[in-house]
């Protein structure tokens, strides 16, 4: 399998709140309430939302065979090298095939001064936890995050470069 990892241009937006749409369903289905799901993705990736993304912080999609796959979304780099991951999700059937290990690395070879990057990641996500575990980011605090009425139990990781 051939993973190409560039940066998202505006014609990619549909492609991306599809695998925004589809891989929130298959993680949070069971834990998370639909409604506030889809409460979720009509506003974070609406499509007002995903240009204003575009235009505020960094954008990296995963092909394979020509076809958006995943996607990574990161903060700016802040002056002391600190550096948000808002996202990074992928098709389910195309995870576990290193191409979300291949979104990250493209990130830290692109952004200038990067050496920490962090995210918050829902405790029982255990695909997710799962996957930052397995790249080095380390538990720093546990937290409640309300969330559209909806109380997640959030874990913040950081990945010192």
């Amino acid at each position: 399998m051939k993973v190409t990892v560039r940066k998202m241009v505006h014609e990619d937006i549909k492609h991306v709140q599809d695998v925004a749409k589809t891989t929130w369903h298959d993680t949070y289905d069971g834990l998370i309430p639909i409604e506030v799901q889809n409460n979720f993705l009509s506003s974070a990736y609406s499509d007002e939302g995903m240009r204003h993304r575009l235009e505020r912080s960094f954008l990296y999609v995963a092909e394979v065979d020509e076809k958006i796959v995943g996607f990574a979304n990161f903060s700016p780099v802040k002056e002391d090298g600190k550096v948000e991951l808002g996202a990074i999700y992928l098709y389910p059937e195309f995870q576990g095939n290193g191409i979300g290990s291949a979104l990250l690395q493209h990130a830290i070879k692109e952004l200038d001064g990067i050496k920490e990057i962090y995210i918050n990641v829902e405790k029982d996500n255990r695909i997710g936890k799962a996957f930052y575990d397995a790249r080095g980011f380390e538990v720093i605090s546990e937290f409640d995050d309300n969330f559209g009425g909806y109380t997640f139990n959030t874990v913040r990781m950081v990945l010192k470069i």
